[in-house]
């Protein structure tokens, strides 16, 4: 059994159809149950001990535009993925060879959030037809010192 933050619901199974058991919630709410996933309830039905509502899960994906560099900030690359957190792990530990492992690309310097692939996808080719000064510019407007940005 996995706690909602809110502290007011808590969510039993892990299937459409489910049930969440909690206080002051109205059919067709939508309560958002942590960052991957977004329940909304169909229907209430009281319970014995609590109310009972029937609910559905749906997978919010979030994806991700990124441009890393290497420590001297001479190289740049640009990627897409859908779990940010781990594929910089890969770059920073060269786990997949490759341009970024022969090059040393290991700082995150900037990206982007979308809830869309294709929309991912789209800026990537636009950023890779840009200019260099164009995607140090993009770079410098978020990240001014070419930090390695941290992870949320």
């Amino acid at each position: 059994m996995s706690q909602f933050s809110d502290e007011t619901l808590s969510l039993r199974g892990s299937t459409q159809g489910s049930h969440v058991s909690g206080r002051s919630v109205e059919s067709g709410q939508s309560i958002p149950c942590d960052t991957d996933y977004h329940v909304s309830v169909i229907a209430i039905r009281p319970g014995r001990r609590s109310n009972l509502f029937s609910c559905y899960f749906m997978k919010t994906n979030q994806y991700y535009l990124y441009i890393m560099t290497n420590k001297f900030n001479t190289v740049l690359y640009t990627g897409v993925t859908n779990n940010l957190a781990r594929r910089v792990y890969e770059h920073k530990n060269k786990t997949i060879k490759g341009f970024t492992s022969r090059y040393n690309i290991t700082k995150l310097v900037y990206y982007e959030i979308y809830n869309n692939i294709n929309d991912a996808i789209a800026r990537e080719k636009q950023i890779k037809g840009g200019s260099r000064k164009k995607k140090i510019n993009l770079i410098k407007n978020m990240n001014p010192e070419f930090r390695d940005l941290p992870l949320e």
